[in-house]
């Protein structure tokens, strides 16, 4: 029999009430801006793991190490990591420029009237090609901006279409470390991952295109924007989306993108080689943090499961949970709390993961459906959070450029989050499931 014991949660409680009061004091009492970002979470982690510990009875302090340390030290966190850090010289190789080139070059071969559409449809492809949300977010809304001024279309409407589309690739990218940590967490491929991911996500896709169609094709409009842009600084993110989609290595993927990248980089000027090099160092110095929470998670997940709290809650969920739909609703309203609690979607799922893997045996869900409701859910959640990184993130790009606008403005337009929640449920309780292995 494995041992049961409610109490071993208590450091993930602990870790909890740490950073959702001190995040809710700094950004509503304080009024500091990103206040919730101004937490140190790997302090948070550290003081959960303490708990841990202390804990931990009957074992000696060199045997609690040891068990940390087999936690830290499975295959899914090494490579989990080691794909973080190419994944941040990645970016940090290839820049940002390229994608506001995507954007202008598509708002300059389409009518004025088709912007908000343009809007969403580039912030899919850049942040499926970025792998990352906040980043698209900070690009894109500034031109999101420039297109309301110009055309006459609503402040909210272009921002939220920017969010919304950014959350599409942050579930759907090779390179984003949700999918990173997901994928990895659950032990299946990556390209097994997009192909489920991507059959729930084209038909919210799809049916946000309508709606945002329905918004602003009879709307009057002014004259469209016309920037330059270089399109050869694509080139490696379609690379990294080619060869991802395809199935190829996702360690041979971001080398191909870096190779690329550097090449192209390079030979248009855009950097030097001691720029280059630069580059690659704060790329992967932005995965630091990530990196390290996913240490910490590791550590402090093998010693609650040692002294039986996954098995608890195990125990709690099955009495809540019943069959493989009801299981699957159950993961992706986990890893939601999760991201509640935390308003970070990495961390949200690094935490959920190992918990979701227990269910995913008990109720025969396979690890690529677990790993795609596990992404999913969370961008879901992150999403439309008010005290999340991507709002807070768009309400600060829209400020710096003269304007004002709330948290609620821009969630009452986040058509595809809401078309994503409706379309995850309808392949959980609605479509046929094929039944998968679950390893």
């Amino acid at each position: 029999m494995k041992k049961t014991n409610s109490l071993a949660l208590i450091p993930i409680g602990v870790f909890m009430a740490f950073y959702l009061v001190l995040g809710i004091v700094f950004e509503y009492v304080m009024k500091i801006p990103m206040g919730f970002y101004s937490v140190p979470v790997v302090v948070a982690f550290l003081l959960a793991l303490l708990v841990a510990v202390l804990q931990t009875k009957g074992v000696k302090l060199d045997e609690k190490f040891e068990i940390m340390g087999q936690g830290v030290g499975d295959k899914n966190i090494i490579t989990m990591l080691l794909i973080f850090m190419l994944a941040g010289i990645f970016v940090g190789v290839v820049g940002r420029s390229s994608a506001e080139s995507v954007a202008y070059f598509m708002l300059s071969v389409t009518p004025p009237r088709f912007a908000v559409l343009v809007l969403f449809v580039v912030s899919c492809f850049v942040s499926t090609a970025m792998g990352t949300s906040v980043g698209t977010i900070t690009l894109i809304t500034p031109i999101a901006v420039a297109i309301s001024e110009g055309s006459g279309f609503s402040l909210p409407l272009c921002v939220g279409t920017v969010v919304g589309g950014a959350m599409f690739g942050d579930n759907l990218s090779f390179i984003s470390d949700t999918t990173i940590a997901a994928c990895n967490g659950q032990g299946c491929q990556m390209k097994d991952k997009f192909r489920t991911n991507f059959a729930v996500v084209v038909p919210a896709a799809i049916v946000t295109i309508i709606i945002i169609c329905a918004m602003t094709l009879g709307a009057d409009i002014s004259d469209a924007i016309d920037k330059e842009y270089k399109m050869i600084e694509v080139i490696p993110y379609v690379l990294v989306l080619i060869s991802g989609i395809i199935g190829v290595n996702v360690f041979i993927t971001l080398i191909i993108g870096i190779v690329s990248g550097s090449v192209i980089m390079l030979a248009t000027g855009s950097v030097t080689f001691p720029e280059l090099l630069s580059g690659m160092g704060t790329g992967a110095a932005g995965m630091f943090e990530t990196s390290m929470v996913a240490i910490l998670v590791a550590a402090l997940c093998a010693l609650i499961r040692y002294n039986g709290g996954f098995e608890a809650l195990l125990k709690g969920i099955r009495r809540v949970f019943k069959g493989r739909k009801s299981g699957q609703l159950g993961i992706g309203l986990l890893v939601g709390l999760m991201d509640i609690a935390t308003a970070n979607n990495t961390v949200a799922i690094v935490m959920a993961n190992p918990i979701a893997s227990e269910m995913a045996k008990d109720f025969d869900i396979s690890p690529r459906k677990t790993a795609s409701i596990l992404d999913t859910f969370s961008c879901i959640f992150q999403g439309v959070l008010p005290y999340g990184a991507q709002i807070l993130v768009a309400m600060s790009a829209v400020a710096t450029l003269g304007h004002q606008i709330s948290a609620f403005d821009i969630i009452s337009k986040l058509y595809y989050p809401m078309m994503l929640f409706l379309s995850s449920l309808m392949f959980i309780f609605v479509i046929p499931d094929k039944k998968e292995k679950a390893s």
